[in-house]
């Protein structure tokens, strides 16, 4: 007879929020074999990526086979421990609801992308506009949500099952959940040596677990983030103040700050990528004063843990990377007087800009750089000289930081981050289903949105030569990516793994300095001297100090070795630690 699953699942029998009378045998028969045909079920068919992915290591058919078995084994008590503890009226079916369509939106993406479900990845889902939601939907996702999800849904909403009395539902839940621990347990004995080496070797499958990686991750992110949410920021350079520069001052200084998105170092052409997907940016640099750093690393993969911790006071070691507990560089600069100016393209800037006057560029969208799709990064540019015009006149006639945040290189929609007309690499790819797309297409769609990229620094930068040019400012520029993407390499595909597993592709990222010549007497800073030291290995780390140092911001915050400019000369040295600090 053919195996049917909702017949299978017919016959278990699933608790719900009416209460009936005593029991029968049946009844309470149910409702264990409903737990542990849901934990069975959430085991194997709803961790079809990482079987798929096991079964593709070394070894022997039977050996991968054993790994399946002990590992399943352990994940089905495991889950199966969750799901007794919840066997509640009025809980267990919407919780259970929720795991299964967990475990299927994640084996989606998985299966399409490649990623695993950490609590970064986790925080960074949470922080997901409609924009970038949108971007990521495809015809597959319902049928994947069908095949994981639905016949498991369709049994459990069918028909309302009857529960005993608090009392005596305890008691079954108890030692259904001691019964799950002890496959749990019997699992990792008997498993034990052949799943440590596993796990030691391949990381990533620890968090390729559905739905306990998310169960985790969420259960993480509340213990770190919601203490943190409730206490106010640590102020970092209290002491912070305007140095010699400002005194007589003839112009004050106008600096740009670009934070790119998804732009990683192997295809930027100034890093010698076989493409020129850099041609503007290298005729700024065969002038002579466009500085590119080939050694810079990210602080993490993605945008919830990098943008942060460019601004941080903080190392990525110190914890720069997680959510924020002190105050940040726009901070630091605002207290010592500057006009700050944060301009988004993004889903956000992730707390950063929250004390400094900020704006998205679609607020006032620009006829052809906006649409339903969102904004070119052109358009952060358009009347970009009146709110400047509009910060503190006090404050702004000491000098004026703008931050540009880019949407950049955002995928999967890589062929939305450039116009028609700037589209050098074709045919390119279209869908959002990157796997979809021959590897040529993908490259030539991703390549566009860096040679767009480069368009726009193209326009910053002679926007900000303008100024300088006319007398009215020191002006210059910083451009760096917030992290990386994967463009297929070893089955990943855009960013996000955890730090430690990354691949080289999501941490090296581009960054390009530029100075006017005004700027150069006024900090001090050789560009010569900036090119020779351009291959030293810098990191997000530096960003913070650097910043400070070039603003002649004075200020124990500021540490000499973490400021990548201060060797050429770019910084007065007085007041700065030459010790780290958090606060001052």
């Amino acid at each position: 007879m053919p195996f049917s699953l909702p017949s299978a699942f017919s016959r278990f029998h699933f608790p719900s929020s009416r209460v009936s009378a005593p029991a029968t045998a049946a009844t309470r028969a149910g409702s264990g074999t409903a737990v542990w045909g849901l934990a069975l079920w959430l085991a194997t068919v709803g961790n079809l990526p990482m079987w798929q992915r096991i079964d593709t290591l070394g070894g022997s058919p039977t050996h991968r086979l054993a790994l399946i078995l002990g590992l399943g084994a352990l994940l089905t008590g495991a889950t199966a421990v969750l799901l007794a503890l919840l066997s509640w009226p009025r809980v267990f079916r919407p919780v259970a609801s929720a795991l299964l369509l967990v475990a299927a939106f994640n084996t989606h993406f998985m299966w399409q992308y490649g990623v695993v479900i950490d609590p970064t990845m986790l925080a960074n889902v949470l922080h997901t506009d409609a924009r970038e939601v949108r971007d990521l939907l495809s015809w597959s996702l319902p049928g994947t949500v069908l095949l994981v999800a639905g016949a498991p849904l369709w049994t459990l909403w069918r028909k309302p099952v009857a529960l005993r009395r608090a009392g005596s539902q305890l008691g079954r839940n108890l030692v259904g959940a001691l019964m799950a621990f002890a496959l749990l347990v019997l699992a990792a004995l008997l498993s034990y040596q052949g799943l440590a080496s596993l796990m030691r070797n391949h990381k990533d499958l620890r968090y390729m677990a559905n739905p306990l990686n998310t169960v985790y991750a969420g259960a993480r992110l509340a213990v770190e983030q919601l203490p943190r949410q409730v206490r106010p920021l640590l102020p970092v350079g209290e002491d912070a103040h305007l140095g010699a520069s400002y005194a007589q001052q003839a112009r004050p200084p106008l600096f740009v700050l670009v934070i790119g998105e998804t732009a990683r170092a192997q295809n930027f052409g100034l890093n010698g990528y076989a493409r020129n997907t850099t041609p503007a940016l290298a005729r700024w640099q065969a002038q002579g004063d466009l500085v590119n750093f080939g050694a810079v690393s990210s602080c993490g993969t993605n945008t919830q843990a990098s943008l942060p911790c460019i601004f941080s006071p903080l190392t990525r070691v110190q914890g720069g990377n997680q959510p924020a507990e002190h105050e940040n560089l726009l901070d630091v600069l605002q207290r010592a007087g500057l006009a700050v100016l944060w301009m988004d393209n993004q889903s956000g800037c992730k707390g950063v800009c929250d004390r400094v006057p900020h704006a998205f560029a679609n607020d006032h969208p620009v006829p052809g750089l906006c649409k339903g799709s969102g904004c070119q990064d052109g358009a952060l540019l358009d009347g970009l000289d009146q709110r400047i015009a509009a910060l503190d006149p006090q404050r702004r006639a000491r000098g004026v930081v703008v931050v540009l945040h880019l949407m950049g290189s955002h995928g999967p929609a890589y062929a939305h981050r450039a116009p028609p007309e700037r589209k050098p690499f074709l045919p390119e790819c279209t869908s959002v289903t990157l796997s979809d797309c021959p590897h040529e297409q993908l490259v030539n769609a991703y390549d566009n949105s860096i040679a767009y990229t480069d368009h726009f620094l193209d326009q910053t930068l002679q926007w900000l030569k303008a100024r300088a040019d006319s007398g009215s400012e020191d002006t210059g520029l910083l451009y760096v990516s917030d992290h990386g993407e994967s463009l297929g390499e070893n089955g990943l595909y855009l960013h996000g793994v955890p730090y430690a597993l990354a691949p080289e592709q999501q941490t090296h990222v581009p960054m390009v300095a530029w100075f006017s010549r005004g700027l150069q007497r006024r900090t001090g800073l050789l560009p010569g001297c900036l090119r020779e030291r351009a291959e030293q290995p810098i990191s997000h780390d530096h960003i913070f100090h650097s910043v400070l140092g070039l603003m002649d911001v004075q200020t124990r915050a500021h540490q000499l070795a973490l400021d990548a400019l201060a060797p050429c000369g770019g910084v007065s040295q007085a007041g700065a630690q030459a010790t780290p600090t958090a606060t001052g």
